[in-house]
């Protein structure tokens, strides 16, 4: 039997991935007594079974003991089979762009099922390795990927995962576009849609500052098609001392030179694909004493090539790398800067201000993922339903089983429709057609999708494991590496909780302001829907939980800050709950005005999504969760001495 070392040579991997590991969308099931295991009829169930059983009957010096008894769970075109997405589209894109995309997304469903798959698992099974010395004792710090990783990159230019957004060829639906693009891509891209997110981010940055013209370059590079032009881009923010904590935690000193550049000093904690070309950093200025301003307000920003022209790194010495539970196709490491050439892109002090927007790209991104992880464990524990004979009967016709994989489809749904609805305002902002209504919704919403969404991705991985029973828990079968890789998911850009005091703070600089423009249109979508007999269970539930967080803002109130932090996060859910049951299928507005087409089957309509508790701010804020005494005794029960 194989085993799975720490480190293989790609001689090793070969032989690995052909006698143990199995991809999803490649590998050649084997056959039971001459039954192709691959034909997955569901006709041929019962015939299986009792083969099966047959074999089970016979000495085990005559039986086959290398063959399989399942058959394995499969996709196909992903963008052809996710019904959701394509009804979305119809619904909300003009005939025009539609036709177009459909024609893209079809052919780009093909080439991911065919070409981009198996260099996904390519990548899972070569991961990157650090390289510090040379066989004759020289330091190179040479972090090797595999070729399957610099694939990913040239597919990212060639589909244009980044130029779309910039191009703007769809005037506002681009972004929506390319979001739609990425969340197919996700699952296929063995971790490379992390270097997007940052490269993402880093054009949206460099566009906002106006595209000056010492970054030019960077930026055509960043945006392009070209697979020998492209750029990905790092992000490297977080310190010894801190992760979200950049104010207090970041100690690189920026020292300025004569001809106007800086060099840069300190020690960089975690550095997501630590193989891009390019990437964005916080620094300190040091003044002529080399004294430094502490807190965001000393924090600049900072633009820096990787590499110089001739290949050698800019200053910059490799530590290690990290080894992480999931997304271990990619190389996080730990770097020092030691007088690293940069370039000063924000104003002086203002770099926490300057990184706003790559915030905002890089959180939509992780909804993105967290979306597509969530549609992809579902795809496959819907077919396998479908082949996997249990008790005498296929999965499917198990209702508890069915009615479990449905609750997962329906949080899904939900998360996918909340998604569209971020990308579309986006889309608006970005071409001057958003109202400041709908710039203040997108404010909030950013951070309150990535932080439910993160939550509903590790939360639905688990449970759809459970739906492959011990397979799901096999390494071979690439399931585990699906729930690995969403973990990081509600950490990545910000953890909940750090993400529901920043909705918090959403609301005190709007000054209540985007709470009213929440709670008015969420209740315009009501009105939509209110003639609706079919929905109105669906309209009634989300009226009363409006109803409650009105009640719960009256009785809080901005001038009792414990309370509002204590209730941050079940807040933030409200607000995901709430503002997703008025986004689900049957409540969303056609485009110009057409009739919208049919997004779900009955038994999936928003009342599903409604029987959940929308405002659980508001039930645990009457049991008392939230005063002085509810702190107290939550200090009390974590570090002991608690009264039960």
């Amino acid at each position: 039997a194989c085993s799975l070392p720490q480190w293989r040579s790609s001689a090793t991997c070969k032989l690995w991935q052909s006698c143990h590991f199995l991809p999803w969308d490649r590998c050649q099931m084997l056959s039971i007594k001459g039954i192709n295991t691959t034909l997955g009829q569901e006709q041929q169930a019962s015939m299986k079974g009792k083969q099966v059983s047959e074999d089970l009957e016979m000495p085990l010096t005559r039986r086959e003991m290398e063959a399989l008894f399942q058959e394995q769970p499969e996709t196909g075109n992903q963008y052809l089979e996710d019904t959701l997405l394509r009804s979305y589209l119809k619904t909300h894109l003009p005939p025009k762009v539609l036709e177009e995309v459909h024609q893209d997304l079809e052919r780009f469903g093909n080439r991911l099922l065919t070409k981009i798959q198996p260099l996904s698992w390519e990548c899972e099974l070569n991961p990157p390795v650090f390289q510090q010395y040379n066989a004759w004792g020289q330091r190179v710090d040479h972090i090797h990927t595999c070729s399957a990783w610099r694939k990913m990159k040239e597919i990212s230019a060639e589909e244009g995962l980044i130029a779309e957004a910039y191009e703007k060829r769809y005037s506002n639906w681009s972004r929506l576009y390319q979001a739609v693009k990425l969340y197919l891509f996700s699952s296929s891209s063995g971790g490379f849609s992390c270097p997007l997110a940052m490269t993402d981010g880093a054009a949206k940055v460099i566009e906002s500052l106006g595209i000056p013209g010492s970054l030019k370059n960077a930026f055509d590079r960043l945006t392009s098609r070209d697979p020998e032009k492209f750029w990905t881009s790092g992000q490297w923010m977080t310190e010894r001392k801190g992760g979200s904590d950049v104010a207090n935690g970041t100690e690189t000193v920026a020292r300025k030179q004569p001809d106007g550049t800086y060099r840069l000093y300190g020690f960089k904690w975690f550095t997501s694909a630590a193989d891009s070309d390019v990437t964005l950093t916080l620094a300190r200025i040091a003044d002529a004493q080399g004294q430094c301003t502490q807190g965001s307000r000393g924090l600049s920003l900072f633009f820096l090539r990787v590499r110089d022209e001739e290949g050698k790194l800019n200053s910059i010495q490799v530590q290690r790398l990290k080894d992480k539970l999931g997304t271990r196709q990619m190389a996080t490491a730990e770097l020092w800067l030691q007088g690293a050439r940069a370039e000063l892109i924000s104003a002086e002090g203002r770099g926490v201000a300057a990184i706003s927007n790559m915030l905002n790209i890089t959180r939509i991104h992780n909804v993105i993922g967290a979306v597509a992880s969530m549609r992809r464990m579902i795809s496959l524990s819907r077919d396998y339903a479908r082949k996997r004979v249990a008790f005498g009967k296929l999965l499917k016709d198990h209702p508890l089983h069915m009615q479990t994989i449905a609750r997962m489809e329906v949080q899904v749904r939900g998360a996918f429709l909340l998604l569209m609805e971020i990308v579309r305002l986006l889309g608006l902002a970005e071409t001057n057609l958003a109202s400041e209504q709908e710039q203040l919704l997108l404010r909030l919403l950013i951070p309150v999708a990535k932080l439910y969404t993160g939550k509903q991705a590790s939360a639905v991985a688990v449970e759809a494991m459970e739906s492959f029973g011990g397979q799901g828990y096999m390494e071979d079968t690439g399931l585990p590496v699906i729930l690995r890789d969403s973990l990081v998911l509600s950490i990545w850009e910000g953890t909940t909780n750090i993400l529901s005091l920043d909705v918090l703070r959403s609301l005190a600089k709007s000054q209540g302001q985007v709470v009213a423009v929440f709670l008015s249109t969420v209740q315009k979508k009501l009105e939509l829907a209110s003639g609706s007999e079919e929905l109105s269970p669906a309209v009634q539930r989300t009226q009363e939980a409006i109803g409650s967080l009105r009640q719960f803002m009256a009785a809080t109130g901005s001038e009792q800050a414990l309370a509002m932090e204590l209730a941050a996060r079940d807040f933030s859910y409200s607000l995901a709950r709430i503002y997703t049951g008025r986004a689900t299928p049957g409540i969303t507005e056609p485009w110009n005005g057409q009739p919208p087409a049919p997004c779900v089957s009955p038994s999936l309509s928003p009342s599903r999504w409604c029987h959940q508790e929308l405002c659980p701010v508001a039930v645990e804020s009457a049991r008392g969760s939230y005063g002085v005494e509810a702190a107290l005794q939550d200090s009390a029960l974590v570090f002991g001495n608690s009264r039960l």
